[in-house]
Parts: structure tokens; sequence; C-alpha cells
């Protein structure tokens, strides 16, 4: 049976090994790319993977658990990993950050009166629950019982967080009933940091997260080993060695030859974790969001991460110098860069006007006040509420009151306001043109929960509509709540030539042979593409991308349906495909 020990070094089988590791999230590269990234991965020279394992992935809607569907078969990528003589890192934690909506919990706990990331013991029962079905999947996978899995993790930047040792210890008494291979915490490397997120026990040690100074960080990291009486490697969990983007914010960039002599710093100090090594896309609704005081600051689709592969897994100026860094790790023939082509066969078929569908794209629930989204069990996505606020007259005064993140109002289907953040809140004014029941509706996107920092139970995390609507001084009832299912778009009859206001488009796209390729969505407004049926992500105008990534396993050879769902009424029948990235210049801030 296969040994490791945690000492000074990390013992394997009675050697001792550096881990050098790159981080590869199956959930954000399409399954049939997990190869290539591996592949690409001991080309660099790094011996370990690691990953974390997203709850909200697996347990999207409370007790439905999937490991078996498209990209979420995590054993898969063991495998694929133990293939090729990786070790694996798991971070299967609760909670974990990364950009990642909701820093990776479900949405529904939202609704269940529990404190997360705690020891509250309504919370506990939640992840024990999941763990039960989650950690029997990934025993076997052991290093212990001669897999590639060397270690686990217990919580993820705890010490940013909370100090609640008795929640670190009931986490880490579910784990011990499946896994018995070290167990490590990961945390900023500073003392308050530290000592707030470790917890002492056998075989659990320290890491510490960063990109830069890797000198003073080992040193803190050191010193609280020392002062704790702890014996454990010296590991960089996350050595950063790019960043990730927002919403109407130019994007990050490190410079390649820094980032190779500050690892060479690491690399020379201990084992280390680069984060990200391809950090793929956010694909769907599951980017996550910063928090900046009261102002939520969305993330992007792609998480590019500026990391040593793209986006799309091309290999960068980054990935030849970290190579000559790990030179004397083993190398491996790999394939080239996916092939890349920007289609041309493309065909519109028609458009579908949102308000003139939602009975048919919708789940339909009345209510005599708004209701969130959780409330209604919708996690992700678009949400229409729509009333009959009566007569012909001038309203002075409307408010949408306690709503996240974007409502735009309409009248009898006709936009009257957008607004976002600070705006939600401000008064309306409406004219009422019908002699009686006029209409009132408001779409509300939810654009992703806050996955880090104090903000991870505001009442802003849940999304929809809170608090009400107020026509005057008065709360206005009697409304009826239309949860978008985008998968049902493709089921509409696409009759309309043109349209206004927000829609659905329908394209087709005739693929000879299926190559990687790029939507460029410069000349839309905000939306998301469907490419037959999987949803790719967002786009929105202000930037910084332009376009959203199509992985060539999402086509097929034929025709192809492409289905863009456009918010702002900027109507296009013109899809057009690049066989590289396009950006949208952002303009200085004030």
């Amino acid at each position: 049976m296969n040994s490791i020990e945690i000492k000074k070094d990390f013992i394997i089988n009675g050697e001792k090994i550096k881990i050098v590791s790159g981080a590869v999230h199956y959930f954000r590269i399409v399954e049939e790319y997990w190869g290539y990234a591996l592949d690409r991965l001991k080309e660099v020279g790094c011996n370990t993977v690691e990953t974390y394992i997203p709850w909200n992935y697996h347990e999207t809607n409370e007790g439905k658990y999937d490991f078996e569907s498209y990209g979420h078969d995590i054993s898969k990528f063991i495998e694929a990993a133990a293939k090729r003589n990786l070790f694996v890192i798991l971070r299967p934690s609760p909670y974990i950050c990364a950009e990642w909506e909701f820093g990776g919990l479900p949405f529904w706990l939202l609704e269940k009166n529990c404190k997360i990331r705690s020891s509250d013991p309504l919370f506990i029962e939640y992840v024990e629950r999941y763990f039960d079905i989650l950690l029997p999947k990934l025993k076997k996978y052991q290093w212990t019982e001669n897999g590639p899995v060397i270690m686990m993790q217990l919580e993820n930047e705890y010490g940013s967080y909370g100090n609640d040792k008795e929640y670190l210890s009931e986490i880490l008494r579910i784990m011990r009933k499946h896994i018995d291979v070290p167990i490590f915490t990961s945390d900023g490397a500073w003392d308050e940091a530290l000592t707030a997120g470790f917890l002492s026990g056998e075989n659990i040690f320290p890491t510490g997260n960063f990109g830069s100074k890797a000198t003073d960080n080992v040193n803190n990291l050191v010193e609280f080993m020392g002062n704790n009486a702890i014996e454990a490697p010296v590991m960089c969990m996350e050595f950063w060695d790019g960043w990730f983007n927002r919403w109407n914010e130019k994007i990050i960039r490190r410079n390649p030859e820094e980032l190779k002599n500050a690892v060479e710093e690491m690399y020379n100090l201990g084992s280390l974790n680069l984060y990200m090594f391809q950090g793929g896309t956010n694909f769907g609704f599951m980017n996550g969001c910063s928090a900046r005081g009261t102002n939520d600051l969305h993330q992007i689709t792609s998480y590019d991460y500026d990391a040593v592969l793209t986006e799309w897994g091309d290999t960068t100026e980054k990935f030849e110098l970290l190579q000559s860094v790990f030179s004397q790790q083993e190398k491996v023939a790999v394939n080239e860069n996916h092939p890349k082509k920007a289609f041309e066969e493309v065909e519109y078929i028609g458009a579908a006007a949102l308000f003139q569908n939602l009975e048919q794209v919708s789940k339909v629930s009345k209510n005599k006040w708004p209701l969130s989204m959780e409330k209604l069990n919708q996690g992700y996505g678009y949400i229409v509420y729509k009333s009959n606020i009566g007569k012909k007259r001038h309203v002075d005064k409307v408010r949408i009151i306690e709503a996240s993140d974007r409502a735009k109002v309409y009248v009898n289907n006709e936009e009257v306001a957008t607004q976002y953040k600070k705006e939600i809140g401000t008064e309306l004014s409406l004219d009422l043109p019908y002699e009686k029941d006029n209409e009132l509706a408001i779409l509300v996107e939810n654009m992703g929960r806050v996955n880090y920092g104090s903000k991870l139970l505001a009442p802003t995390q849940r999304k929809g509509i809170r608090g009400g609507v107020m026509l005057d001084l008065h709360f206005h009832s009697e409304w009826t709540h239309y949860s978008v299912d985008l998968e049902k778009s493709s089921q509409l009859d696409y009759e309309q030539t043109s349209v206004t206001g927000p829609a659905f488009y329908k394209f087709e796209v005739n693929v000879d042979c299926p190559a990687d390729t790029f939507i460029d969505c410069r000349n839309w407004g905000k939306g998301c593409v469907l490419v037959n049926g999987f949803n790719l992500g967002r786009f929105w105008e202000v930037g910084p991308t332009g376009y959203l990534y199509v992985p060539a396993p999402l086509l097929k050879a034929g025709i192809n349906e492409i289905i863009v769902f456009e918010t702002e009424g900027k109507f296009n029948t013109q899809l057009k495909f690049s066989n590289k990235p396009v950006y949208i210049e952002i303009g200085e801030k004030e």
C-alpha cells in the first residue's frame, strides 16, 4: 500500500517529494479537454494537479446530486490524472471562493436560516449530508488506497472569514469518516489569518496563499509553524500567477518575466501550486462577484486569469518560462494548441420576443407580493415580475424596494428604465396610456453572488425583488412571477423577423469540421448565448471581453443551433465568429 507522511518534507512511499502543482478546474473546462490540460501540465514540469470541488455544481438543487452528467464526473477527472501519473490535490471544502458563484455554496442555503461557514448545527447537517455522498466517491482514489489523491483541504481561507474552531472540528470529523490522507488548511500567510484558519490535529498542516514576496511569506508560515509546534513542509497552495477580471474594468495582466522570477523564488523555498494553470470559463451563470464596501462588482464570463494556459488552452510566454524553472521534471509530448476557425455559414432563423413567450419559457407562480428568486427555488438567471396596475393616469413615484442585481422596467412591454446597483430604489414616474389594465413588468437579472468576504450572507445575496414595488406611497400587490428557463428557448417558434425589447434570436451555423471558435458579441447589448443547448455564459457591451469562447466539443458536424438571449433590445440579424478572442476597450475611470 502507498504511504504519505507529513514531515519537514512530503514523504511519499519513503521518498522526499517536492510538490509542483497547477490548478485545473474540471468544472470550467469541457470534459473532452481535461486530458489536454493535464498533458500540458506535465509538459510544463508539474507532478500534481489541484482542483476545487464546488458544492453548488454537484447539489445545485437541494437533495439532487449530480456526479454523472456532462462535465460533472469528478471520478473521470481524477482517473485522467492518474493515467498521466500525476498526483492529485482535492479541495472539496463547503466553501471554495474561486471567483465562483456564492463561493461554491448552494443558493438554497439562503432560505435555510442557518449561518454558513460556522458550527451552526443546521449548516453542519447540510454539509454532512453532502459530504456523505461526495466523499465515498473520492475514498477509493486516495493515495493510501493506491489512487492519485495525496491530500485534501479542510476549509478555504477560513482565516479571512472566521475563527470558529468548533466548525473546523466538525468538518474534520465528517471528512475523517471517509478520508485518511493528510488534510491541509490554506490561508493568507500572515499570523492573524493563519491563527484563525488553522486547526491543530494529527495529519493536518497549514499552507499559505500568495503570489509574490515568497521569502517574506514563507518566513511568516515557518514562524507560525514553529510557534505552534507544527512539523510540516513549506507549501504555497495558491501561487497567483495572474488575476480575475470584472465587467467594465481593464483586463489585468502580469509580466511573464516578473512571474518567472517570483515562481523561481518560491520553487527554491518549497512546494507550490500555480493558481491558475488553466483558468477556463465561467459557463452558464456561475461567475462570482467581488464586494467593495456597499458596491458589488460582478466578474466576467472568462476566467482566463492571465494564467499559464489561456482560457482556451493555448500555451503562453509564461508556459515557456516556467518550463525552464521546472526543467528537471518529467517532460511528455503533447498535442498542439486546439485548432481555431471562424465559421462563416451562419443563417439567421428568426426572433422570439420574451414578453410574448413568457408562459412557454418560464415556471409561472402567483403571489400577493413579489418573491425573491430563492423563495421560488430559482438559483440563477432571470426572473420577470408582472402586475396589472390599473387605469390611465400619471404615477409620479414608483420605486423598486430591495432588488438585486439589475432591473429593467416596462409598461405595456415598452421599456421605461434600467436600474443597477445604486439606481435601484430611486424614484421613477410612469405615464399609463391605456384606459384600463396597464401592465407593469420588471425583468431582474441575477448577475452573480458575492464569493468572498463579509457579504456572503448580506441581503443582496438574495436575488430578484426582496422588498416589493411601491406606487406612490403604497406597496402594490398581486404579482405573477416568471422564472425564466433558458433551456426551453429551443422550443419556441422563431417566426418573427424583427422584435423590440428583450428577445431570443435563433441562428444556425453549418460546421464541416468542429474547431474552437469565438462568438463576436460586440454588436449586442447584454445577455447570454446557448450553443446546442449549452449555456456559454454572459456577454455585456461594457467589456472588457467582446467574445464568448466556444470549445469544439460543443459543436457537431452539420447544423448547430445558436440561441442568443439579449435583454437590451439591440436587435441584430448578424452572428459573427472569430478565430481569436476580441476585446472592448475600457476608458480611464474618473
